[in-house]
């Protein structure tokens, strides 16, 4: 077997883009790793949303790190340009729209049924949706041509530590090979190899959101905002194309998202609230059509859509969250979204995966052959990432509470986006990374608990009139003060807020 014979710094699991970039930046730093992927280049996976924080953080790796290639995925502009042949979308922001089961979509002058939150000036300088089977394979011929260590079709079985280091079995073509590395970074994106080599468990303990998907990326689906037009309501206010952002239709059991890709590829999915749908046996397009059938706006929408070529059926998850009981060990890490995931509303995943990426080659760079160093900051490194899962947890699960009442769903997500402000702006002030969402700062922390109280108030009392939801909406709007520079909650917006992110 290829490379068996080396020994290496940083063995490196999972070829997604998030271990592909660890990979390069690591060897950036003088590192000699090796990449296994147990899948082949490209293959299918979504985690498709970049967000303003994620561009910031691409920035970083290109500048600090001597990649200056990738400054170019920065922005959707820039990526047309430079590579047009890694498909993309145009993301201008976060779109919501409430419906409701067995009725039409209907809103107002308004837009009482709308939210239309932007996250960049224009298209030039936009985020992107990200088609993963190209970009990840992009990455990984990147990491090919800089020379680093390649395995793919490869299964890590096993590993064997000792004072020296790891010593890993794995499994290529049927064959048996070693390979010996100083350390593991678990970049799978999921719990299961950890549990396998070091018996590290995950749990769904703590967690208040309790979510599904069921999924696929489709063709032939006409634009939303012209089945709105069609309906007699006015776009014209909007401040982008609804289409070409994040596109939620939310539901009273849960969401749907539509991402629109270039080429015409759409993937769609609906993320359901366990709390209240009883379907969990079964098959992905049993619920995909019978929560479809419930909305029939969505249903004219997506009803002379076909299934794209990859991955050509409809796939479904067990529960979203889970969270490692630990996430570091002595010679070993796991990256955010193998650490534990949420929920895909608000597409935090690729923002948060690149903020503990970025925690980590700083903890490597600074910490090389000083283990008790390097042990002690992982360890905060994972206290972090616990707290990070805690307060995406609480603001999403407080989305699925208000998602059958729009005007508290509105009110409450600015919560959410009131966060990515502060960091936002803190990462444009220090250049010292700092955890995602700043979920360890005292002052987030006690914001949040407050609009918590708030919240658990609302729903106690089960009074949802127009009164209770102006009080409600009030508290927020004073909650987020200190850290609303963006004008969210303000009633001559109508809900459409133009420009929400720090300077990109």
């Amino acid at each position: 077997m290829k490379h068996h014979n080396a020994r290496y710094d940083v063995l490196i699991a999972g070829a997604g883009f998030a271990g592909s970039l660890a990979a390069l930046l690591l060897h950036q730093l003088g590192r000699k790793v090796c990449l296994v992927e147990k899948a082949k280049h490209p293959r299918f996976a979504i985690g498709e949303s970049s967000t303003p924080a994620a561009d910031m953080i691409l920035r970083r790796f290109a500048s600090s790190y001597q990649l200056p290639w990738l400054e170019a995925f920065s922005r959707y502009g820039s990526w047309c340009r430079t590579y047009p042949e890694v498909m993309r979308g145009l993301k201008r922001g976060f779109s919501f729209y409430k419906h409701h089961p067995g009725k039409p979509f209907y809103t107002n002058a308004e837009h009482d049924h709308e939210l239309l939150v932007a996250a960049s000036a224009d298209d030039e300088h936009s985020d992107t949706q990200w088609l993963r089977a190209d970009f990840d394979a992009f990455l990984v011929s990147k990491v090919q041509e800089a020379g680093i260590a390649y395995l793919d079709l490869t299964e890590i079985v096993e590993v064997e530590e000792d004072g020296n280091g790891l010593l890993f079995t794995v499994q290529q073509n049927g064959r048996t090979g070693r390979l010996s590395a100083d350390f593991f970074l678990d970049a799978t994106g999921g719990p299961h190899l950890l549990h396998r080599l070091w018996q590290i468990s995950s749990t769904v303990e703590g967690f208040h959101t309790d979510s599904f998907a069921v999924f696929s990326h489709v063709e032939q689906v006409p634009l939303w905002e012209d089945v709105v037009v069609q309906m007699g309501y006015c776009t014209e206010d909007y401040p982008y194309r609804a289409d070409f952002s994040a596109l939620h239709h939310l539901l009273d059991e849960g969401w749907m998202w539509m991402l629109r890709f270039d080429d015409g590829r759409v993937s769609v999915g609906f993320v359901l609230d366990g709390h209240r749908q009883a379907m969990a046996d079964a098959a992905a397009g049993q619920v995909w059509q019978q929560t479809l059938s419930r909305y029939p706006s969505l249903q004219k929408l997506l009803g002379g859509s076909r299934l794209s070529a990859q991955p050509g059926k409809w796939l479904r998850t067990a529960r979203l969250q889970r969270r490692l009981v630990q996430m570091a060990g002595s010679r070993w890490v796991a990256l955010p979204h193998t650490a534990g995931f949420v929920d895909p509303l608000f597409s935090p995943g690729n923002a948060h995966t690149l903020s503990g990426l970025e925690r980590l080659i700083s903890i490597f760079q600074e910490h090389t052959g000083q283990h008790e160093k390097l042990q002690h900051s992982l360890q905060h490194y994972a206290r972090e990432l616990r707290a990070e899962l805690e307060l995406i947890d609480r603001l999403v699960a407080g989305c699925y509470q208000t998602m059958p009442h729009f005007g508290l769903f509105q009110a409450w997500s600015m919560v959410y986006f009131a966060c990515t402000i502060a960091y936002e702006k803190h990462r444009m002030s220090s250049s010292q990374p700092e955890g995602f969402l700043l979920a360890t700062r005292p002052e987030i922390r006690r914001m949040v608990t407050t609009c918590v109280r708030a919240l658990e108030d609302v729903l106690q009392k089960g009074d949802y009139s127009p009164r209770q939801v102006q009080c409600f909406t009030d508290k927020i709007r004073e909650c987020i003060a200190p850290f609303n520079t963006a004008g969210l909650l303000d009633p001559s917006a109508h809900n459409m807020y133009r420009h929400t992110t720090a300077k990109v």
